[in-house]
């Protein structure tokens, strides 16, 4: 990968993927790596706790931003805090305070299905207009959720004529649209399953969000050994060793057939990340997705 092509691409890369095909892991993978290019990266986790900070050996993110590595820093949003951050920008502090504390994002999202992601993806857009970083990174939704998420600001657009809604949704629609602006790296597993729902989510984002999509991330590639075929001979673990051995070899030429597969049904670059074999993943691991980034 080529961080100054990657920087020049756009300035929003929001990272999408099936759940369990490491999205979050990815998204820290490719933040480390723009960070150590120089460039000032912020890292966007929405509601709900992804563990991007332990990948960081960090606590918790919060809504102010909180330094991960050299080059990289990180926060979460909420709609609610989102919207009390717009309310308070506006002079209505007071408000601001009474509708978070009520509850009134729920009624407000039951009134006007979208809200809630438009108010995330508004404060986004500020950011990205504010050049409070070179790249910012942002942790989507799972690949189901994202397209509702991303198309959030269409909908609005039809259901909302006129006022500060429209005039938000409107923003957003032409961030997301803008290629210099905004891309969508989508994270896939070399399995049929994931590669399946991932091609879906690319062409549902192109037509239905007319987002632009950057590199895919192939996770998870088992990495090639020599010797396979050999003989292990007559000892005791022999049986063992062939049994391990017929299994690397099936696993193998299953991701390459899923790698064929996707390179045919979509054809956009594509990034391979390595296998990882340890049962936790830290700031080492994240060093080594990034230096195979590299």
């Amino acid at each position: 990968m080529d961080p100054a092509e990657f920087r020049r691409a756009s300035r929003v890369v929001i990272v999408a993927g099936k759940g369990g095909v490491g999205k979050t892991t990815v998204t820290a993978a490719l933040a480390r790596r723009a960070g150590e290019a120089g460039l000032r990266t912020l890292v966007i986790e929405l509601e709900g706790r992804s563990g991007l900070a332990e990948l960081f050996g960090r606590p918790d993110l919060t809504y102010e931003p909180t330094a991960l590595a050299p080059g990289v820093s990180g926060r979460t949003l909420t709609p609610d805090d989102a919207l009390a951050e717009y309310l308070q920008d506006h002079g209505l502090r007071r408000v601001s305070k009474r509708l978070v504390a009520s509850g009134a994002m729920d009624v407000a999202s039951t009134a006007a299905p979208g809200i809630r992601d438009i108010l995330v993806l508004g404060k986004v857009k500020q950011l990205e207009r504010a050049g409070v970083a070179d790249l910012i990174l942002l942790d989507a939704p799972a690949a189901g959720h994202a397209i509702t998420f991303l198309l959030s600001a269409r909908g609005l657009l039809d259901a909302v004529r006129v006022g500060p809604v429209h005039h938000q949704a409107a923003d957003v629609l032409e961030l997301l649209t803008d290629p210099q602006r905004c891309s969508v790296v989508l994270v896939t597993l070399p399995e049929e399953t994931p590669v399946n729902e991932l091609v879906e989510t690319a062409f549902a984002l192109e037509d239905r969000v007319g987002v632009s999509l950057g590199p895919v991330v192939v996770n998870g590639i088992y990495p090639t050994i020599d010797g396979l075929d050999d003989d292990p001979g007559d000892d005791a673990d022999a049986d063992a060793l062939r049994a391990a051995a017929a299994f690397r070899r099936s696993r193998t030429a299953q991701q390459e057939e899923q790698l064929a597969r996707l390179a045919e049904r979509l054809p956009l670059p594509q990034w391979h990340l390595p296998f990882l074999f340890d049962a936790d993943l830290g700031p080492e691991q994240v060093a080594q997705l990034s230096g195979a980034l590299g």
